[in-house]
């Protein structure tokens, strides 16, 4: 399949986390070739905007022309069209290579409050570029401008939204990043509303994520996706690009555009980790710390969300006399509860992306205990009914009221177990090296006090 297209018509950020500059990387990382009609040029860092030079639009046509002439368009994004003059001289373009598949960003005021349009030109947006929109993608301020509504609510957006769908353009998405809870967008197609939703990410570094998410947009218009399918997947490398933000400068830091690749690199590298450990454990035949209900390795990414994004051994680690054996090689999604237990530590201290569960006994205990291990426990009959009846809650609940009163991450986690609940022991710590060196080092002791075990 050749590769699709896209042209960003936008301004320059010299600082690199916004602008045309922002859009190229977007479009490159998700497959596509980005190329660019420069409408002003910025003096601009993390701080805010220091200056802005605008190109004369005779050069913004001449730009135009020679890619649109050449190259071709499959899908175009437009963001900082500071005048009234540019503009009209954007949106004619577009009229004159038939591009409909356009994604119009209208952006109006950085992040740190400088205002990146004229009067005149809100107006010209309305009026020439948002009936040429196949998409629109304001966020709060930008879509209180547009449709007049003050927007503190789902239910404004929505208002707003069908204001200015009926000012012309075909899909509207207004980002609630403004709002508090949950970061909701919703999609309005002039008949149904959609929403996206995802966690608010605190960080202060977002700077450039209306232009990442609007060139996200174009790049899937651009492979032939719907609307919804090609915002649904913008929500998400948006949002993954917020999650690897960058704390670069002395103010809002961009986002991290390279995110996707980079999470998706560190899988194989969490995979390689863990099987490293997992031999070192094989290799010492180290059955005698294996539980009864058999025990496993977890290992999360950074930034993990959810099970499928801790790699753990499927069919668990079984003991075959003396030997600790797998049956599988590591893979992610592969364990429920260790994952549990992983994802919510790294809520306390997002460093802490290991864990294994061992048998529990009071010589276990106290080898812990004489190693110098942090101890820690929970008692399950404290355990809230309305968590023992939903499965698979148990791990997380009491890893999280031991660390909800700690200041640190402690090295074992014990319960002495319940009605149809094995006692366990489980080890946390930063990787598999450090958690296996830990079960190692106890499984080493233990066989000194009992040679036979």
């Amino acid at each position: 399949m050749s590769v699709k297209r896209v042209l960003t018509i936008a301004g320059s950020d010299s600082g690199g986390g916004a602008g045309i500059q922002a859009d190229l990387k977007t479009i490159t990382v998700l497959g596509g070739f980005g190329m660019s009609v420069i409408t002003a040029l910025t003096a601009q860092n993390t701080l805010g905007v220091q200056g802005i030079h605008e190109v004369p639009e005779d050069f913004v046509e001449k730009q135009f022309d020679s890619v649109a002439t050449d190259i071709g368009i499959d899908a175009a994004k437009t963001g900082m069209l500071a005048s009234c003059r540019i503009l009209k001289v954007v949106a004619k373009k577009i009229r004159e290579y038939k591009i409909d598949k356009l994604v119009v960003d209208p952006v109006m005021v950085a992040k740190g409050g400088a205002r990146l349009i004229k009067n005149d030109a809100r107006i010209s947006l309305i009026e020439e570029l948002l009936p040429l929109a196949l998409v629109i993608t304001p966020n709060i301020p930008e879509a209180e401008v547009l449709s007049e509504v003050k927007i503190s609510s789902p239910d404004d957006m929505k208002r707003s939204a069908e204001i200015i769908y009926n000012q012309g353009a075909k899909n509207v998405v207004i980002k609630g990043g403004h709002l508090t809870g949950d970061a909701i967008d919703i999609l309005y197609d002039g008949e149904n509303f959609h929403e996206f939703v995802s966690e608010r990410i605190k960080t202060k570094n977002r700077h450039g994520t209306g232009c990442t998410y609007s060139a996200a947009i174009a790049v899937g218009l651009a492979e032939g996706k719907s609307v919804f399918e090609a915002v649904k997947r913008a929500k998400k490398y948006i949002t993954d690009a917020i999650r690897f933000s960058l704390n670069i400068g002395k103010g809002h830091g961009p986002t991290n555009h390279f995110a996707p690749v980079l999470q998706e690199s560190r899988r194989y590298r969490c995979i390689e980790a863990l099987a490293s450990a997992l031999q070192r454990l094989k290799d010492k035949k180290c059955g005698n710390i294996i539980p009864e209900v058999q025990s496993n390795l977890g290992y999360a990414l950074p930034y993990a969300c959810g099970k499928d994004d801790v790699v753990a051994i499927p069919g668990r680690i079984i003991r075959v006399g003396e030997d600790a054996r797998t049956l599988c090689n590591p893979a992610f999604g592969a364990s429920r509860h260790i994952a549990a237990i992983i994802l919510t530590a790294m809520k306390y201290d997002k460093d802490y992306r290991c864990a294994m569960n061992i048998r529990f006994s009071e010589d276990i205990i106290n080898i812990c205990r004489e190693s110098g291990y942090d101890i820690d426990s929970f008692n399950r009959s404290d355990e809230p009914k309305e968590i023992k009846a939903k499965e698979g809650s148990s791990l997380e609940w009491g890893t999280d009221s031991i660390l909800s009163r700690r200041n640190i991450i402690p090295d074992i986690i014990f319960d002495s177990g319940d009605i149809g609940k094995e006692p366990m022991i489980r080890i946390l710590g930063r990787d598999p090296d450090d958690v296996v060196e830990k079960a190692l080092n106890i499984y080493r002791r233990l066989k000194s006090f009992h040679p036979h075990s």
